[in-house]
C-alpha cells in the first residue's frame, strides 16, 4: 500500500495468537513481538475504517469550526470607522486596518505551538481547547475601552481561532483515503473562504442598525425592536460557537493514528505489566519539550526546504491575501465609490458567497473525477498527488479573469452587478484552487500532513495580515484597474509555471523529500 493512502503508515498486519504481536515483515527476519499497530487492514479502530457517516460527522464539525472563526476575522471590515471613532483610534486607515488584520497574524505564530501539541496529545483536545480560548477572547473584545486592549484581544482570539486551519487538514487526511478526499477537502476549504464572506455581510448590518460591540456580544440591552432583531441575529452566532464546541465534546473522537495506536500501546503496558509494548511512532524522548521542538523545525524546514511546499504555500498565501484585499477593501469601493450605505455595501458580499459555493460544487466533483479517471489510465493504476494538478490551470484562470472584470468594472464605475459578476468569478477560483493545493498538500505529505499544512497556513497567515494594510494606498495610487491587473499578473506568473512544474517533476520532487509520499 503506497504512502499516500494513508495519514500515517498502515501497516497489513495481523494480530498474533496473543492478540497483540504483529504478523513478521517480508522485509524482516525478525519481526517485533511487541510492536503495537492495528489489527489488520480492516481494524475499525482505524478512522480510515469508520463507518461512512461517522467520517462524514467529523469532517461536517470540522468544518463547522473552521466556518465559523473565519467569521470574527472579517466582520469587523464595514465596522471600522464606527470602531475608531469609538476606540479613539486617530492613526489613519493604516491603524483601522491594523485591527481587522492582527486577528490573521496568530494564524502565523499559532502552528509552530498546536501543531507539535497535536502530537503530543492528539488533535480533537487541541482543537477543542482552542475553539474554548477563541470563544473566550472574542467575547472580551466586546469590552475593549482602547485601542490597546482591542488588538490585544483580537490576536489573543486568533491564537485559538487558527486551530481549524491548523489541525483540520490532518484530520481530513487521517479520515480519507487519496480517492475519497476531494468532496471532503472541498467542503472543508469553503468554510474558511464563506465565512469571511458572511461576516462582513452581518457586521455591516449589525454596525449600521445597532453597534459594533454587538459584533463580538450582547453588550446593551437596545429598546428599539427593530435594533433588537438585528443583535439577536449575532448573539445566535454567539451561541452558535458555544453549541458546536458542545458537539465537539460529545460527538468528535480522536483521528491521528499516531494518538490512537499509543493509547493502544499504553493500554496494553498497563493490562500486562510489560512496558515492551510500543508503537513505530513512539520515541524515547517523548516530553512536550522536544517533541515541539522536533515538529516545530519540521514546519521550517518543510517551508524552506520543500521545492513543493514552497510552491504550494507562495501560491496559497497569494490566493488567500488578495481575498482578504478584496474583504477588507469592499466597503471602501460600495461607500465611496457607489454611495451606498453600510448595510446595503454589505449586501455585495453575497457574490462572494455565491462564487465561492459555486467553486465548491465544481471543485468537489472534478477534483474526485479527474483523479480517478487519470489513475485509471496511468500504467500501475497508481494514485499519485499530480493527478490533482490539471484543475490548478482552471482555477488560475478564473482568478486572474475574476480580478481584471472586478478592478476595470469598478473603475469604469460600470454598473454594480459587474464589479459583482467579476468577484463571484474570483470567488469560485479561490475556492476550486484552495481545494486543488490543499489535496495536493495531504496526498503529497500524508506522513507529515498536519505540518505541511501549518506550514501553508503560516504563509497565508502572513499575507492575509500584511495585504489589507496596504491595499488601500495601493488603490489610491494605481487604480482599481491597474491594481487589481498587477494582482492577477502574479496570480499568472506563479500559477501556471508553478502546476506545470508540480506536473512535469512533482514525482521527481517527491522522491527526492525525506518527508513526501514515494520518497
Amino acid at each position: 500500500m503506497s504512502g499516500n493512502d494513508q495519514c500515517a503508515p498502515d501497516a497489513d498486519v495481523r494480530t498474533s495468537e496473543q492478540g497483540y504481536a504483529n504478523r513478521k515483515n517480508e522485509d524482516s527476519e525478525i519481526s517485533d513481538l511487541y510492536l503495537v499497530d492495528w489489527d489488520g487492514p480492516e481494524d475499525l479502530s482505524n478512522p480510515k475504517n469508520w463507518p461512512f457517516h461517522r467520517r462524514w460527522l467529523a469532517t461536517g464539525l470540522v468544518s463547522l469550526v473552521t466556518f465559523m472563526t473565519p467569521i470574527v476575522s472579517s466582520m469587523i471590515a464595514p465596522a471600522e470607522i464606527s470602531i475608531a471613532k469609538d476606540l479613539n483610534i486617530t492613526g489613519g486607515q493604516l491603524q483601522s486596518q491594523l485591527i481587522f488584520s492582527i486577528f490573521l497574524l496568530a494564524f502565523a505564530i499559532a502552528p509552530f505551538v498546536l501543531a507539535p501539541l497535536s502530537e503530543i496529545f492528539g488533535r480533537m483536545i487541541v482543537l477543542q481547547v482552542s475553539n474554548i480560548w477563541f470563544l473566550v477572547f472574542n467575547l472580551a473584545c466586546g469590552f475593549a475601552h482602547n485601542e490597546s486592549q482591542m488588538l490585544a484581544f483580537r490576536f489573543l482570539a486568533g491564537l485559538g481561532a487558527s486551530a481549524p486551519q491548523t489541525i483540520g487538514g490532518g484530520v481530513l487526511s487521517d479520515l480519507w483515503k487519496p480517492e475519497q478526499r476531494g468532496l471532503a477537502v472541498s467542503i472543508y476549504t469553503l468554510a474558511p473562504l464563506l465565512g469571511p464572506a458572511l461576516g462582513p455581510l452581518m457586521g455591516a448590518w449589525i454596525t449600521e442598525r445597532t453597534t459594533w460591540r454587538w459584533l463580538v456580544h450582547p453588550r446593551k440591552r437596545l429598546l428599539d425592536s427593530a435594533y433588537e432583531v438585528h443583535c439577536r441575529s449575532f448573539w445566535a452566532i454567539t451561541i452558535f460557537g458555544v453549541s458546536v464546541q458542545v458537539l465537539l465534546f460529545f460527538t468528535l473522537t480522536e483521528t491521528y493514528a499516531p494518538t490512537i495506536l499509543r493509547w493502544k500501546a499504553e493500554r496494553l503496558r498497563r493490562e500486562t505489566g510489560n512496558e515492551k509494548f510500543h508503537t513505530k511512532y513512539e520515541l524515547k524522548d517523548r516530553g512536550i519539550g522536544a517533541v515541539m521542538r522536533r515538529a516545530s523545525v519540521r514546519v521550517v524546514i518543510l517551508l524552506i526546504t520543500q521545492p513543493i511546499v514552497i510552491f504550494l504555500a507562495t501560491f496559497m498565501a497569494l490566493t488567500y491575501g488578495i481575498i482578504y484585499i478584496m474583504l477588507a477593501t469592499f466597503p471602501l469601493l460600495w461607500r465611496e465609490y457607489y454611495g451606498e450605505s453600510t448595510g446595503i455595501g454589505g449586501l455585495n458580499y453575497i457574490s462572494i458567497m455565491i462564487g465561492s459555493v459555486t467553486g465548491m460544487q465544481i471543485g468537489a466533483r472534478l477534483i474526485d473525477v479527474i483523479f480517478r479517471r487519470l489513475k485509471r489510465k496511468s500504467i500501475n493504476q497508481e494514485a499519485i498527488p499530480e493527478f490533482r494538478v490539471p484543475l490548478m490551470f482552471v482555477s488560475t484562470f478564473l482568478l486572474a479573469a475574476g480580478l481584471l472584470i472586478y478592478g476595470w468594472s469598478a473603475q469604469a464605475r460600470l454598473h454594480w452587478i459587474v464589479p459583482n459578476v467579476g468577484a463571484a468569478i474570483f470567488a469560485m477560483g479561490v475556492s476550486i484552487n484552495m481545494a486543488c493545493l490543499q489535496t495536493y498538500t495531504i496526498d503529497a505529505y500524508p506522513v507529515y500532513a498536519a505540518s505541511a499544512i501549518g506550514a501553508t497556513a503560516v504563509a497565508r497567515a502572513l499575507t492575509g495580515f500584511t495585504f489589507p494594510l496596504f491595499a488601500p494606498s495601493m488603490y489610491e495610487r494605481l487604480g482599481w484597474g491597474w491594481g487589481n491587473s498587477a494582482l492577477a499578473l502574479l496570480v499568472l506568473i506563479i500559477g501556471y509555471p508553478g502546476a506545470t512544474i508540480l506536473w512535469v517533476f512533482g514525482g521527481r520532487l517527491r522522491a527526492a523529500s525525506p518527508y513526501a509520499a514515494n520518497s
